[in-house]
């Protein structure tokens, strides 16, 4: 067992003082003395590593620490992955926003809410136009509302200095946007997939000592020329 440097999170082989413990792994789990654990470690070359401390008996594996520390930092690192760091996206107003302006403000908010992230708008009051506050929250009120498929109302129209915000979250978690390599990447494996899929349906239907010299079983197939082309990257 090689020594973890940033401090041990779990107790291993000796530091186990409890009584006994359940072993778990390939889908079974057993209660053992913990004497009689750790001689079966020490049998098989591993190390008998406590994962629930607070269980009764504590649930302990067998298997080598650093093996077991690094599968622990790839998990975290893979549920790291998956989570989409929300961000909060400003829309401003002028408090006199025609509706060109604004269902163009809106389709953005949409989009932002979808992908998991807040909006905070706000009604820019310039000059003299905090006159018309009134009518920025009406604004915002009217936004609000039309996004209510989208988002919830944090905090409802309030007034800041010459600005007017308003906050909304996005009631679904958002979905990670794909860059377009991988969109392209995505699409040239289905693409491969559906031509080997086709290939193997006219092996099927076509033997190959039937099958044509030239373009061999992808001359039997429906634009066959143009998988064949796909195939050997000439597209």
């Amino acid at each position: 067992m090689k020594n973890d440097k940033k401090g041990q999170q779990y107790r291993v082989n000796e530091q186990i003082r409890v009584r006994e413990v359940r072993i778990v792994g390939d889908g079974e789990s057993m209660v053992l003395p913990t004497r009689q654990a750790l001689d079966m470690a020490r049998q098989q070359g591993v190390d008998l590593v406590e994962i629930s401390p607070n269980a009764n008996p504590p649930v302990c594996r067998l298997i080598d620490y650093s093996k077991f520390l690094y599968q622990q930092k790839k998990r975290a690192k893979e549920m790291k992955a998956k989570q989409v760091k929300q961000e909060v996206k400003e829309i401003r107003f002028g408090p006199q926003t025609d509706d060109h302006d604004y269902n163009f403000k809106l389709k953005h908010a949409k989009e932002f809410l979808e992908e998991g992230n807040k909006v905070r708008a706000y009604v820019f009051f310039r000059g003299r136009s905090i006159l018309f506050k009134e009518q920025g929250e009406v604004l915002l009120l009217r936004f609000a509302n039309d996004l209510e498929e989208y988002g919830k109302v944090e905090q409802m129209p309030s007034l800041e200095g010459k600005k007017m915000f308003l906050y909304i979250s996005p009631k679904k978690a958002g979905v990670a946007k794909k860059s377009q390599q991988k969109l392209d990447r995505e699409k040239r494996e289905a693409e491969a997939k559906e031509i080997s899929k086709q290939a193997q349906k006219a092996a099927q239907d076509n033997p190959v000592e039937d099958a044509p010299a030239n373009g061999g079983l992808f001359a039997n197939i429906k634009g066959g020329d143009e998988l064949l082309k796909k195939l050997k990257g000439e597209e």
